[in-house]
């Protein structure tokens, strides 16, 4: 899932600030901009990472459009980090699951197509997160 990121630029004197829209609570820094994303990314994994430890599944993110409406990132840059949820949603367990044969194919046509599906299980995840408001699919 893709998060907008603000960072505040740096200079000589100071580091580039990061901030997570989407994440109340959840700042990083860098000493280059380079540094600043890195550790923004870091910095979120490790936040999802005591959340999921407490039981707290992780916010959804927003786009970036929403986040460049808020007004105090107006100055800052904005970009997007990659995070790969399911190690913060929990262990994974399997179960039994009734559908009609048509559904099974149809899921299986758009897994086969799809890379962002790593297989059915994949699919059925990511679609229930999305029915739950979780995630954007």
């Amino acid at each position: 899932m893709f998060f907008p990121i603000a960072i505040e630029t740096g200079n000589e004197n100071y580091a580039y600030s990061v901030a997570f829209p989407s994440i109340d609570g959840c700042y990083s820094a860098g000493d280059t901009l380079d540094e600043a994303i890195y550790n923004a990314k870091e910095a979120i994994e490790l936040f999802f990472e005591v959340m999921a430890e407490d039981g707290i599944i992780p916010p959804s993110a927003i786009t970036l459009e929403e986040a460049a409406k808020f007004e105090e990132y107006q100055d800052w840059k904005l970009t997007v980090i990659d995070i790969d949820m399911e190690p913060y949603l929990g262990k994974s367990s399997k179960i039994n699951v009734t559908m009609p044969n048509l559904l099974s194919k149809k899921i299986d046509d758009v897994v086969k197509t799809n890379p962002k599906y790593k297989n059915r299980s994949s699919f059925l995840q990511l679609a229930t997160m999305h029915e739950l408001g979780l995630t954007e699919v």
